[in-house]
């Protein structure tokens, strides 16, 4: 059975970047890209490809293309049989040089449909069909953090922070990823399984101590994980019927986490253990000590942390 969830990331892509889209595309896909548009930029794309053939080069179903100085425009087509199509151009620029960015494409049976920076942007109809896409190539004065892929939308939006988006009636300021409030709580709902992972991103203080990212189930704790700045350690460890189990601590890189940094942090479940990088980086795994994943229903995070985005 298909669970829903999150396939692996890319984490900071060097660009021009073409790579596999996991499974393709198909109904109810989003592929989140994470970036900074450069000072110096003049225009970049984003590909849905039908293969990475460079030359001849591939069919590219939806061709996303931002351009600053041609009046400050979106360009939208479709490369099919070494031809281009009929564009599509949108006269709104939602992109800023020198800012953060946030593209969300939701794959629907008819269209693309494409959010920047948690607001609706534009619907591109299917010219190609989906089953022949599957690679994605993102080009241009960039600097990519993270491309994630969620295989279901989260239900009743495709923008996760649906209930705080702008008037589109109303000019948009540069781009700031919002902040998540700490302490942070939410349902994980079906639980954990092999596949499953979670993505956290955000800054630490300057003054930080520590914070803690929980993943629990009633008043267990199955994984805490619990990075400490003074220790300069990340303590790994589970609290079931009220009681800590043995810390873990070895971190074989040193710590990765620093005041004053923004972070990306992976924990990927498989049969065994959870598995966790932190930008990019592979640190460590953690054996499971509940037999049961699916029973942890709930994501706490609490401390010293500035979350800009969760993904679970």
């Amino acid at each position: 059975m298909a669970h829903s969830g999150q396939l692996a990331p890319y984490f900071k892509p060097s660009l021009p970047f073409t790579g596999p889209i996991p499974c393709g595309l198909h109904d109810g896909l989003m592929v989140i890209i994470h970036g900074t548009v450069l000072p110096t930029c003049d225009s970049f794309k984003i590909d849905f490809q039908c293969g990475s053939c460079p030359s001849p080069h591939a069919d590219i179903a939806l061709h996303f293309n931002p351009r600053f100085k041609e009046g400050g425009c979106v360009v939208c087509n479709t490369f099919e049989r070494q031809n281009w199509g009929r564009e599509e151009r949108k006269y709104e620029m939602p992109f800023f040089k020198g800012h953060p960015f946030e593209i969300q494409v939701l794959v629907k049976r008819d269209s693309f449909q494409v959010a920047v920076n948690g607001n609706p942007f534009m619907e591109y109809k299917h010219r190609i069909p989906l089953s022949k896409v599957n690679h994605l190539s993102v080009s241009g004065d960039v600097d990519v953090t993270m491309i994630s892929f969620q295989t279901t939308a989260p239900p009743g939006a495709w923008c996760p922070r649906a209930a705080g988006i702008s008037n589109p009636a109303f000019p948009l300021g540069p781009y700031q990823p919002q902040t998540y409030p700490v302490p942070y709580h939410t349902s994980i709902f079906g639980g954990f399984y092999p596949s499953r992972s979670l993505i956290l991103t955000g800054t630490i203080p300057l003054d930080a101590d520590q914070f803690h990212v929980n993943l629990k189930w009633g008043e267990h704790i199955a994984f805490h994980l619990n990075p400490r700045f003074s220790e300069k350690t990340i303590v790994r460890s589970s609290q079931l019927h009220q009681s800590w189990g043995p810390e873990e601590r070895g971190l074989p890189s040193g710590m990765p986490l620093h005041r004053g940094q923004n972070f990306i942090i992976w924990i990927l479940c498989d049969a065994h253990s959870f598995k966790v990088a932190v930008n990019g980086q592979h640190q460590f795994e953690y054996n499971h000590r509940v037999p049961n994943l699916q029973q942890i229903d709930r994501l706490e995070i609490e401390g010293d942390v500035m979350l800009t985005y969760v993904q679970v």
